[in-house]
């Protein structure tokens, strides 16, 4: 029986999957050495449809444009 896992992977936007990039620094003397742009990421609580609340790994992109649901905060009298 095949089982799905789902691998923990640190950098990667829970939504839109997006992830470090590879690219080149590139010196005033044109010296190309390798780098890597990762994705602006915050932790943040997620509400699902299903009313489950857990902390995803989210881009600041998918945050602005309404994917997340936050939570409403309970008070307490």
């Amino acid at each position: 029986m095949a089982k799905t896992h789902q691998k923990a992977s640190g950098k990667v936007c829970e939504f839109c999957r997006k992830r470090p990039h590879v690219g080149n620094l590139v010196s005033h003397s044109n010296i190309k050495t390798k780098r890597t742009f990762e994705p602006n990421l915050q932790r943040v609580r997620h509400q699902f449809a299903s009313g489950e609340v857990r902390t995803v790994r989210v881009c600041t992109s998918c945050l602005r444009s309404g994917k997340i649901t936050k939570p409403l905060v309970k008070k307490t009298a």
